[in-house]
């Protein structure tokens, strides 16, 4: 029977379908119809399921050749998702709701997307692809809100992360779907049978990117056009901008959106892409898979996955487009260079690929060089060989792009540097790459050269065949054309051989001389290095080539060269190199001369050279055996390598000439003259011709070298040369006359000192008897000749005096009388000191002349002017001659020791140490007297540049004369003069002294010691100081020393060096803290370093090492000093002690130790250098070193940050930055447990001493780290959260400025709402609001049992308008993150909101409300419903605006953020918002109404605002009852507005029982007193029994009668408010009407009087005059009320009429003559309804004399305002009166009632109106008129 029942009703609708005529019907039957019938497919009956499909196959018929007609697609959305409905059903469902879909509007289409993406759960794939279809184009169209709204979302996808998923993956095809692509299906081959293959046939050949079901599931049923597709992309990336799609998720997207072809969807997604990729962790594995695959596709690797994959679903890589946007974002990912084999083949697709272009090759290069680069050791192993052969397949087979070459080359050199040991074997490669360089053009060869200099480290480590091999490759390339390729094989020359490896010196020493700068500075670099001290010992041995083999190896080299081309022509000389290489390899071969030789081989300094002169000729000596052959026996073919070098010195110097090869030919002479000097004999004019060139320095060597070689000769040769020589100082040119005076110089100095040996030893008689006075006249005469040169006036011939005349004084006595006439030795020492004194001399004169000086008394014990000439030196000081007082210094100890002095050693032959001076000769020491003289003296000098000098002279006696009596006597008074020039003020006199000080603590015996340290540290402790006698001539301040403060802070350095001492028990350690603390430059000159203190120093390193665990937690500090001397005094001791790369790693934990303490010292010094060293140790310390000392650290510098000194804090604040540094760095996540730890200690710290300190710097430097630490802690702040957030949030208000909350109280309400919206928006976009956030990331249910019950407390009782504003934000954050885990505490955290929402701050309010709304979410359903009855409760109890307004605003909220718990929560909520619409603003105190918010939340939620009061009826009924019953009149007014609202909106259809239930509640609440509003429940009834007038007629229980309503009513119009009255008048007229009931008696006993009273009012209108306007406003209303409600109320009773008609009508009339325009409208609408009910009018009328009375008043009456001329509607209104009457008269033909007498009043009057301006009036009045006159 049901299944016939269903039949037939299909039937039905069959016939319906069938009767449709236009496209307006068939849609509304189907929209109608269509869903229900689908419905039907469920049912079990075969015979309605068939029916039912018959039914369809018509209607698609239909539809689809109707293509405007619509679907009722959001009725089948609803369907669909019927959990209930059976899968038949909703596959039918979902076709017509893709059918109908496309055919919405625009808007339609958006509006109905949310529930698309809510239909895809749970269903089959296919459809799921279907409504995702459907979904993609409507996205370009949707309007999402503004981006300050962030946490709405319109698609709610937080809670629904498998549909995110699958719309991404299906929004990327869509993304990778290119424009115009169509589906073809390839047709099976032909004899392929079904079985074999059957997975790969048919198989569409998909786009780049997508695999065939991707690209299948895209194209759909209906292929969307280019544009379509176009904008279907524009879609997808305005949808990931604004539905806040985590970056990790959606970045792929865009970055494949970016690489679109079409220019508005690329520029869109790169925008977002930009904004982005700041946030985006490029290491995330995720990330960088997903982008993988995108770029490989699906590769089928030989693994169980590659195999599981099915055809269909195997993606294509993408095209060229998209990798060359994808590989920039590759470069940026340290994970993607680590991810194997993905990083290979990117790079060999990148290279190699079929596709690839130039850019797509250049960016897979550049991923090469990221991963050369950022690859750790153990993943760049394995991947080393494969990107090395895909390299090397480039360079050899693309030579098309010359910048992609450049980058393959210089990638080889980045892997090669990574990995050497795959190079190190392949020489091939490294030849290929040498020739490719000469091949190559220029940027190429950059790249090459690049690329092998990266590569010279690979082939450090051969040896063997390999080694010889690389020789002949390296020999071979430093001879191409290119320079480049010179200068790389300079490199591997210089790198790949041992230092000691010969053939690889040749080719360096070749490249020295080579033209071009770039390669011979190279070389030059390599092969004049020094050896390197730090060295291990016996490694330096080896550091150069064994002399003799280096010069035989030249030797061969050379006499292979000279006879091929590359010999070298200059002159008549033919040279084997060219000058550069021939200089360059003299040098290099005296280096190996000195390096085998035991010294330092130096190349630079000729002094230093000439200073191991005596040790070279040892060697010189050892190699040249005593049966020494000269150069003429060659024969065997093994010449001594010493005859070799002077051969080839000869032969450079013959062509070319050079100061280094003079020097190394007098030098290599000058130490073995016996042997080496004869073979130059005959080349005597040779060198005196070398004695005539232009330059001083060659002549002075020559002349030396041609005294040697002189010195050989015998007797005659000897004579005629000295003569030879005298001659030329008379009349040769200038040169000649320098070179020979200096000869002459040399060569008698040598004889003196020869003749000199000769009588001290007997033995050795080589001159004879007869030649003595000859000599002795010839020497005298020279020495004549010599000193007539003194006062040249060409001063390089005066020096040269100076100098040949100091030569003969060191080696003998001036052959020239010592007083009388003529030139004397004393003439000679005033010349020589007047040279000194003299302003005109050069700085080099004085030196030459102080030597001199002092070398007199040397060679003559004799010398009678000794003391003249010491008291001249120490007289002759002046001002800025530092480096000249050293001189004085030196020549001071030569003179006053005399015969004994080392100056009178052969420089050449004999060394400084093994000097001893001969027994024999005479003795002439002055010490005594010269010490004297210096401490008693000048050293106690008034000025101040005598007592440099002085000190200066007094270090250079102690120093040189160490071992003398009268030194080691006077030790004492030597260090009081030494410590008297200790608090100079210039620092080289300091330091001097200093130096002094060592020295001679040094040369004390042990009792001489303590007593010099005792004195030392009392002098230094007490700072006494020796008096300075002042005269006139006193120069107080040295040079620049002017503005500096004599404050004795000149020894505050040797105080500090004296107490550190002191604090190791150790006082006599202040010498060697003296010695090391040596920091002035003059240290560094010739004169300083002369003094040897290196060696001291050295010394003293070894003396204070036990010392080293105390000394350097102090010395570490003092490098940090403020004050600049004690600074770089210490960092000097620092750097002689400290030589221990890991020392301050070592004694850390006493460094720390020592700085902390200090850091709360009383000295500011102290205090600064402690956090000046603090910031220095802790950069890049790790955790473990100083975790147990954080808190301190930052405890003690957040005071220090507050110190009384600027610098102080200044310091404190750099320690500060660097200690936050440290720390944040150590919290990054990776460093696990000690990131852990670190925080444990640290967060402590800064929430409760930092944020809340009182100290600006310091709270901003805490939140600063905190946020950063924050940023990089990550998971490691989750067990901190509970502590953290709530300090952060205090701290929102604690630091807020306090101002704010002044202004906040002064403000309007306006204003406060500003301001305060203004703060909250600050504190949430603080950094502490950002930690915070960081901090939520990552909380869970482990954290919020903590963290709850501190936030509630905060909620509760948090002070500052920011802390409570966060709260409510933090509680917000919670319920999107973790809703599961706040379920347990959500009720707390509810009553915490609530007890906030009564705060005085409406911004508050609002916060905690949005709050609330989105708790709601994760509470259960009885906490929420609690809250609703609360709401409920406050808003109908409390009167205060506060709780009303947060009333209003929590229900929005609720509404807005869990529409499904309101929905839940209905029956409470929508009442309450129905009721909160009808709320009445203050507008005396200026509030804003919250009916908007009531409004939204009520209209959001119900099916339309009738529906909505239909659906929850009862419960508005009993919510406005309420409130009708509430003492406050305000929420009884709108309870009668909301009464007033359901009973109008419902009045037409308004039926038992909810009449009954309407009325009752009316009637209740107007009976009572008069209140404000209560007029909205009089015009309820009104408009409710207006009505359902009929319904009223009928008895129902529960529903009040007409009688009932009317009986109250009345009783309202007796009111005294005359306002309410005439309201409830009207209101009883309206009721009175429609009900058709009889009142008229009651109004007519309230109504009459007030008529009867206004017109006596009206005749004694002039007296009152003083009447206010307002009540004669409100008197004229109360009587058109009167009327209007007379007139609505008369009766249709015959007695009733009977009775007051008359009067009635009377009291009208009389109205009309004496009233107002608006009194007379009122009157005539009242007259209208007297007339339109009289019954007298009426058919069955017997009292026509009554009628004939009312037609006569009327008649009269109406005159009036006929004629009224002012007012149109008053005339308009009489007029309509009169057609009544009219119309009336001529139904019931009474016409005989009207007299005649007041007929022709109306003509009369009606004639008035002919002249009317309004047409219509005129006309009517004609029509009327003609009526009238036809009457008979």
């Amino acid at each position: 029977m049901a299944a016939q029942d269903e039949l037939n009703q299909l039937e039905r609708v069959f016939m319906r379908l069938g009767l449709a005529e236009t496209d307006e019907q068939l849609q509304n039957i189907i929209s109608k119809f269509l869903p229900p019938v689908l419905l039907k497919l469920s049912s079990v009956q075969e015979g309605v399921r068939k029916k039912v499909m018959e039914l369809l196959v018509h209607l698609n018929k239909r539809i689809k050749s109707r293509p405007k007609i619509q679907l009722p697609v959001e009725t089948l959305l609803v369907q669909y998702q019927d959990p209930a409905a059976v899968s038949f059903v909703t596959n039918f469902t979902i076709i017509y709701i893709k059918m109908g879909f496309p055919r919405l509007s625009v808007e339609k289409q958006c509006e109905l997307a949310p529930s698309l993406v809510t239909a895809m759960e749970s269903k089959p794939q296919p459809q799921q692809d279907s409504l995702m279809q459907l979904l993609i184009p409507a996205l370009y169209h949707m309007k999402y809100p503004p981006e300050k709204n962030k946490g709405i979302s319109i698609f709610n996808l937080a809670e629904k992360p498998k549909i995110v998923q699958q719309l991404l993956d299906f929004m990327l095809d869509v993304l990778l779907m290119p424009y115009g692509f169509v589906l073809t299906e390839p047709p099976n081959r032909p004899g392929q049978g079904p079985q074999q293959g059957a997975s790969t046939v048919g198989l569409v050949q998909p786009p780049p990117g997508m695999s065939s079901y991707a690209a299948k599931r895209v194209v759909g049923d209906n292929p969307w056009t280019p544009e379509q597709l176009e904008q279907c992309k524009l879609g997808i990336v305005k949808f990931i901008e604004a539905e806040h799609i985590p970056e990790n998720e959606a970045i792929v997207h865009l970055v494949v959106a970016s690489s679109d072809t079409r220019h508005s969807v690329a520029t869109a997604a790169d925008m977002e892409v930009k904004s982005t990729q700041s946030m985006i962790d490029w290491n995330n594995p995720i990330i960088v898979n997903k982008l993988y695959k995108i770029y490989l596709g699906d590769i089928p690797l030989k693994t169980k996955e590659g195999a599981a994959l099915k055809p269909e679903l195997k993606r294509e890589p993408v095209s060229t487009r998209v990798k060359l946007k994808i590989l920039p974002h590759l470069l940026r990912s340290r994970q993607a260079a680590e991810t194997f084999p993905a990083s290979i083949q990117v790079v060999y697709d990148g290279l190699f690929g079929a596709n690839s272009n130039a850019k797509l090759r250049g960016l897979a290069l550049q991923f090469v060089h990221h991963i050369c680069s950022v690859c750790p050791d153990n993943k760049i192993k394995p991947l080393g060989p494969m990107l090395l052969n895909g390299l090397t397949k480039l360079i050899n087979e693309y030579k098309e792009d010359p910048k992609a070459l450049s980058m393959a080359y210089s990638a080889v050199g980045k892997l090669s540097s990574r990995l050497p040991q795959l190079f190190t074997k392949d020489l091939a490669l490294v030849q290929q790459f040498f020739e490719a360089m000469c091949k190559e053009g220029p940027d190429i060869r950059l790249s090459i050269q690049e690329a092998l200099a990266m590569m010279v480290g690979a082939y450090c480590s051969l040896q063997g065949a390999s080694l010889t091999l690389m020789e002949a490759l390296v020999a071979a390339y430093l001879e191409k054309p290119e320079v480049q390729v010179r200068q790389v094989a300079v490199k591997f020359a210089s790198k790949v051989f041992a230092s000691d490896h010969i053939p690889s010196r040749y080719m360096l020493l070749l490249a020295a001389g080579d033209p071009r700068e770039e390669v011979y500075v190279e070389a030059r670099l390599v092969l004049r290095a020094l050896p390197n001290q730090t060295t291990e010992k016996e490694s330096t041995s080896k550091i150069m080539p064994p002399f003799p083999e280096m010069v035989h190896y030249i030797q061969d080299k050379a006499s292979q060269r000279i006879k091929t081309s590359a010999k070298y022509t200059v002159g008549t000389y033919i040279l084997p190199f060219n000058p550069a290489t021939y200089s360059e390899i003299i040098l290099y071969l005296r280096m190996c001369l000195a390096q085998s030789a035991g010294v330092v081989p130096i190349s630079h300094s000729f002094v230093d050279m000439h200073d191991q002169a005596p040790a070279v000729g040892r060697y010189v000596r050892s190699l040249a055996s005593d049966a020494f052959i000269s150069q003429s026996s060659t024969k065997n073919g093994e010449t001594n390598p010493v005859q070799v070098y002077i051969d080839l010195l000869e032969r450079l110097l013959s062509a070319i000439g050079g100061m280094p090869v003079m020097y190394c030919l007098l030098e290599v002479i000058s130490i073995y003259p016996q042997k080496l000097a004869a073979q130059f004999t005959d080349k005597i004019d040779w060198i005196k011709g070398l004695m005539n060139t232009n330059k001083d320095e060659i002549r002075e060597l020559a002349a030396e070298l041609y005294a040697v070689v002189l010195s050989t000769m015998s007797g005659n040769d000897l004579h005629l040369a000295v003569q030879n020589l005298i001659k030329s100082t008379k009349d040769g040119s200038l040169e000649t006359q320098h070179g020979a005076l200096l000869a002459l110089g040399y060569m008698i100095g040598r004889y003196l000192a020869r003749k000199k040996r000769t009588d001290l030893d007997i033995q050795d008689m080589e001159q004879s008897d007869t030649e003595e006075p000859l000599e002795g006249q010839l020497i005298q005469s020279t020495t004549e000749t010599i000193t007539s040169f003194l006062g040249d006036a060409s001063p390089s011939l005066a020096m040269a005096a100076c100098v040949a005349v100091g030569e003969i004084g060191r080696n003998g006595a001036l052959p020239i009388i010592n007083e009388g006439p003529g030139f004397t030795k004393l003439r000679l020492v005033e010349s020589l000191l007047a040279k000194i004194r003299s302003g005109k001399e050069s700085n080099k004169m004085k030196e030459r002349a102080v030597q001199t000086l002092g070398y007199l008394p040397v060679g003559d014990g004799d010398f009678p002017h000794q003391k003249i000439l010491l008291q001249g030196l120490m007289n002759s000081v002046e001002a800025k001659q530092i480096e000249l007082q050293f001189t004085v210094g030196e020549s001071i100890t030569s003179a006053a020791i005399g015969t004994g002095s080392l100056a009178a050693r052969d420089l050449w032959m004999v060394a400084e140490e093994e000097y001893t001076p001969p027994v024999a000769v005479k003795v002439n020491d002055v010490v005594p007297w010269v010490l004297d003289e210096i401490l008693k003296k000048y050293i106690i000098s008034s000025n101040p540049h005598v007592r440099q000098a002085s000190c200066i002279w007094l270090l250079s006696l102690v120093k040189k004369l160490s071992q003398h009596k009268e030194i080691k006597c006077h030790l004492k008074e030597i260090q009081s003069g030494f410590i008297s020039i200790l608090s100079e003020n210039d620092e080289l006199s300091q330091d001097v002294a200093s130096k002094g000080l060592g020295l001679v603590y040094e040369l004390g015996s042990e009792q001489d010691q303590q007593e010099l340290v005792s004195i030392l540290v009392e002098t230094l402790m007490t700072g006494k100081r020796i008096k300075q006698d002042l005269s006139e001539d006193t120069e107080l301040f040295q040079g620049n020393a002017i503005g500096k403060t004599p404050d004795g802070q000149g020894l505050s350095t040797y105080k500090e060096l004296c107490s550190l001492a002191s604090d190791l028990n150790q006082p006599d350690l202040v010498y060697k803290f003296m010695n090391l603390a040596n920091h002035h430059a003059m240290w560094n000159s010739r004169k300083g370093a002369a003094f040897g203190f290196n060696i001291i120093a050295t010394k003293a390193e070894e003396q204070l090492a036990p010392y080293l665990a105390q000394l350097i937690p102090r010395l570490y500090r003092y490098r940090f000093d403020p004050n600049s001397g004690i600074r770089q005094a210490m960092t000097s001791i620092w750097n002689a002690l400290v030589t221990d790369k890991n020392a301050i790693d070592t004694y850390l934990k006493e460094i720390l130790q020592d700085l902390i303490n200090n850091l709360t010292s009383n000295l500011w010094r102290v205090r600064e250098s402690s956090c000046l060293a603090i910031s220095d140790l802790l950069q890049g310390r790790q955790a473990d070193d100083i975790i147990d000392r954080l808190t301190e650290m930052w405890e003690t510098l957040f005071r220090v940050r507050d110190d009384i000194k600027e610098s102080v804090r200044k310091a404190a604040d750099s320690a500060l930055k660097t200690l936050s540094k440290v720390c944040i760095r150590i919290c990054e996540p990776e460093n696990g447990a000690a990131g852990q730890r670190v925080i444990a200690v640290l967060l402590p710290c800064l929430l409760d001493k930092g944020i809340m300190s009182p100290v600006a710097e310091v709270q901003s430097l805490s939140i600063s780290t905190l946020v950063k630490i924050s940023k990089s802690a990550g998971m490691l702040l989750k067990p901190h959260a509970a502590r953290l957030i709530p300090t952060l949030l205090e701290s929102l208000s604690v630091l807020e400025p306090q101002v704010l909350n002044y202004l906040s109280l002064r403000a309007t309400e306006q204003e406060k709402a500003a301001m305060d919206s203004a703060r909250l928006s600050a504190a949430k976009s603080s950094p502490m609001m950002e930690t915070i956030n960081m901090c939520l990331q990552h909380l869970d249910a482990s954290v919020l049992g903590d963290l709850v019950p501190k936030l509630c407390e905060l909620l509760k009782s948090g002070v500052g308008l920011g802390t409570k504003g966060g709260c409510a934000h933090v509680v917000v954050f919670l319920t999107t993150k973790c809703p599961q885990d706040l379920n347990p505490y959500a009720g707390k955290l509810m009553s915490a909101l609530l007890s906030g929402l009564n705060d005085r701050s409406s911004v508050i309010r609002k916060a905690y409300a949005v709050a609330l709304g989105h708790l709601v979410r994760t509470a259960r359903a009885s906490s929420s419903e609690k809250l609703f009855q609360k709401l409920s409760t406050w808003y109908l109890e409390k009167d205060e605006q506060v709780y009303r307004s947060a009333c209003a605003l929590t229900v929005h909220a609720i509404a807005r953020h869990s529409p499904d718990v309101i929905k839940h929560h209905a029956a409470v909520a929508l009442p309450l918002a129905f009721l909160g619409m009808h709320e009445i603003p203050d507008e005396d105190k200026g509030e804003t109404s919250e009916s908007d918010l009531w409004t939204e939340a009520w209209q959001e939620n119900v099916p339309g605002s009738f529906g909505g009061i239909r659906l929850y009826m009862q419960e508005l009924i009993v919510i406005t009852q309420k409130a009708l019953q509430s003492q406050s009149w305000t929420m009884k007014a709108q309870g009668a507005a909301a009464m007033a609202s359901i009973a109008k909106q419902q009045a037409g259809s308004l039926v038992p029982p909810h009449l009954g239930l309407i009325l009752n509640a009316l009637l209740q609440g107007i009976s009572g007193r008069t209140w404000t509003g209560k007029e909205e429940l009089l015009k309820a009834v009104d408009s409710v029994v207006a009505a359902c007038s009929e319904e009223l007629q009928k008895t129902v229980p529960e529903q009040p009668s007409i009688d009932t309503i009317v009986q109250v009513m009345l009783k309202e119009c007796h009111k005294e408010n005359l306002r309410y009255k005439m309201l409830a008048l009207k209101s009883m007229a309206n009721i009175l009407q429609a009900t058709k009931e009889d009142r008229f008696k009651v109004l007519v006993d309230i109504l009459f009087p007030v008529i009867k009273k206004s017109m006596t009012a009206g005749s004694s209108r002039e007296e009152d005059h003083e009447e206010e306007a307002r009540e004669k406003e409100l008197r004229m209303e109360y009587l058109l009320c009167a009327f209007e409600t007379l007139g609505k109320a008369w009766p249709s009773t015959p007695e009733t009429q009977a009775q007051y008609r008359l009067e009635l009508c009377h009291l009208m009339c009389e109205r009309l003559q004496l009233s107002t325009w608006r009194v007379q409208l009122g009157v005539l609408q009242a007259m209208n309804s007297y007339f339109q009910g009289l019954l007298l009018l009426g058919q069955d009328s017997k009292d026509a004399s009554a009628l004939t009375e009312i037609l006569k008043e009327t008649c009269s009456a109406l005159t009036f305002p006929l004629e009224n001329k002012s007012y149109s509607s008053v005339r308009a209104e009489a007029l309509s009166i009169l057609e009544l009457l009219f119309k009336k008269l001529d139904e019931t033909n009474q016409w005989a009632t009207l007299t005649s007498e007041k007929r022709a009043v109306i003509l009369t009057s009606l004639s008035s109106l002919e002249s009317d301006k309004r047409p219509e009036l005129k006309d009517k009045a004609l029509d009327l008129k003609k009526h009238l006159a036809n009457l008979p």
